[in-house]
């Protein structure tokens, strides 16, 4: 019988679903909810005057009302009666299918995602001409509908790196630190997993992949620059010139701190630095003791002009620095080439340059500067701007300016004024119109210095900070971008298991042991023999003459000699034992009969 009922107990469960009796899997969220709690705040803008435009600012809020977040609702067919009470159970399913209008709207597989355009058109009033036609093409290819915040500086990140297959992340700071992201790696605690400080004391103003990413270099205030591994290892450090030899082509490396440094994108054994002593330099990452090439820029006059910013163009045989003087010089690599420069502009800016940026296409050469402007230039007519976009404010000498994947948009950050009302923002400029596309609150508090877009991920980086905290804003939309931010968003943290053990460390601490331990504090003993009259009591003063009665003297007359008669009981101190009143009252009687003492005889008292 017991064979019997296992066989029709195997022919019974034969009829169920292998899933059947076992536990259920906890139900996986949906895409589009996953990437909600990162979804960027999108309303109005703040209107100084709401009766003037009061129509505007209600067509915008009723927009924003039909961004639908998730899976839409499953129809209802129920009548308006029946919606007002609760509904018991599953919904109802939709009715057949009768007339072919009806299978018109009937949707048949995922729920497509959100239209871009719902999140965009609020922040189009700031910067972008409701007439102009181009704009919300050219803005919808901008990932701004989601948004995450990398942090773990303690000040302004100054310098932003992304390999090229867009995995890992560098990012340096005011706080001399370099950290390292992994999205692979990383879950939405969104913490690095490598920190460094390549120079003790000096601020991180570059860093840069080689062609191949399988290491980096980082460019500090100092004067020697360091290349790493990709795990952060130190591969060498460059060597620093005798800052006494007046020409600097006569000295092996730079004698100043560093301003900004780049790797060849072609070559993947070259990299260039710029430098306050007024030269820039190429290397060669195999060779630490001397560089390949000195180039010194062209001057008005002799001095030690700084070196601000530098640039490679795309196939890297040219370079382009911005001197302290507000030129902008380009040169060529070819065979015997030397300092003298192939471009030159005498009054590129009316400050510092930050950023220089070459188009892929080698048209165009992008300069952005602490005067606040944009300028793009055409490198087949250097002599005037093709345009200079103004009001930008820049107060941080790593500023950068960059294009888009596909070249049709030129953007970079502003920094916060004391008494201005914007935030650090980003802001994209069309190139081929070369007008303003759209502006992008990236921060309400901090300034926004480097940024980037990343082709292959298809995401916005920005880092903003101040003297207190610094971060890394990376800008996306799950429906057009790729891997990045979006691995690590929908990676939860693991939740332990029973199964899990890990070994707890026995620390021995040595100062637990007696030997090692801190002797008690003797205070309050201190304190209450001080209140003691005999414990505090003043102690005999030292002998400064000869001894007497016993007591060794500091003379060296009879000092061995008292010494000896008093350790052997000759000399007895009489006077110490007696009472001086009873030695005085035995002479009472003899001084009662005679008061002025007999002859010949003496009064004495031993």
């Amino acid at each position: 019988m017991e064979g019997a009922g296992g066989e029709l107990d195997d022919e019974i469960r034969a009829q169920f679903p292998l899933s059947f009796g076992k536990k259920a899997s906890r139900p996986q969220p949906h895409p589009s909810a996953v990437h909600s709690s990162t979804r960027r705040a999108v309303g109005p803008l703040p209107n100084p005057n709401p009766s003037s435009n009061g129509s505007k600012g209600a067509s915008v809020q009723e927009e924003e009302e039909e961004v639908v977040i998730g899976p839409p609702p499953p129809p209802s067919t129920t009548s308006p009666d029946e919606d007002e009470g609760m509904m018991i159970g599953p919904p109802r399913p939709p009715p057949p299918k009768t007339a072919p209008d009806e299978d018109e709207g009937v949707m048949i597989g995922p729920s497509r995602p959100p239209p871009a355009s719902d999140e965009v058109e609020s922040d189009d009033e700031d910067g972008m001409d409701s007439d102009d036609e181009d704009g919300p093409e050219q803005f919808r290819k901008i990932p701004l509908s989601n948004e995450i915040v990398l942090k773990g500086h303690t000040k302004v990140v100054s310098a932003l790196a992304i390999d090229h297959s867009g995995s890992r992340v560098l990012t340096g700071s005011y706080d001399y630190t370099v950290r390292m992201y992994d999205f692979q790696g990383m879950n939405s605690k969104l913490q690095s997993f490598r920190q460094l400080e390549p120079s003790e004391g000096h601020q991180v103003r570059s860093l840069s992949w080689s062609p191949t990413a399988d290491r980096f270099l980082c460019v500090t205030g100092s004067a020697q620059a360091k290349i790493y591994d990709r795990d952060g290892l130190t591969l060498g450090e460059f060597i620093k010139g005798d800052m006494y030899i007046r020409d600097l082509k006569n000295t092996k490396g730079h004698i100043s701190g560093l301003s900004g440094g780049e790797w060849s994108p072609k070559s993947k054994d070259e990299i260039l630095t710029s430098s306050e002593d007024g030269s820039l330099r190429i290397w060669d990452v195999n060779e630490f003791k001397t560089q390949k090439q000195v180039i010194k820029p062209k001057l008005a006059r002799p001095a030690r002009v700084p070196v601000t910013s530098c640039a490679w163009d795309h196939d890297g045989k040219h370079i382009v620095g911005g001197i302290g003087d507000g030129s902008i010089q380009i040169w060529s690599i070819k065979p015997g080439w030397g300092s003298r420069p192939d471009i030159y502009v005498d009054r590129g800016h009316d400050d510092d340059i930050t950023g220089l940026k070459f188009s892929v296409d080698g048209l165009l050469l992008l300069s952005r500067s602490l005067d606040g402007t944009l300028k793009v230039w055409d490198l087949r007519q250097m002599k005037n701007p093709l345009k200079v976009f103004e009001d930008l404010p820049n107060h941080y000498a790593q500023t950068n300016a960059a294009f888009s994947p596909d070249e049709q948009l030129i953007f970079t950050g502003t920094s916060i004024e004391k008494e201005g009302t914007s935030g650090g923002m980003l802001c994209f400029f069309d190139r081929r119109k070369l007008e303003l596309v759209s502006r992008v609150g990236i921060s309400s508090q901090y300034s926004v210095v480097r940024c980037a877009w990343h082709p292959k991920i298809n995401q916005v980086f920005a880092t903003v900070g101040d003297k207190k905290e610094g971060g890394t804003h990376i800008l996306y939309d799950p429906s057009i971008s790729m891997r990045g931010a979006l691995v690590c968003v929908g990676r939860a943290p693991r939740q332990k298991s029973v199964d899990d053990y890990e070994v707890q460390p026995v620390v021995h601490n040595p100062h637990a042991l007696p030997l090692f331990r801190d002797q008690p504090s003797r205070k309050r003993q201190r304190e209450k023999a001080l209140k003691d009259p005999l414990k505090s009591h003043k102690p005999e003063l030292p002998m400064t003459g000869p001894g007497h009665g016993g007591r060794v003297g500091t003379t060296k007359g009879s000092l061995l000699t008292q010494y000896l008669l008093k350790q052997g009981g000759l000399i007895k101190e009489t006077w110490m034992e007696e009472d001086p009143r009873e030695a005085i009252l035995k002479y009472a009687d003899v001084a009662a009969k005679d008061p002025k003492g007999g002859e010949g005889e003496e009064l004495t008292c031993s």
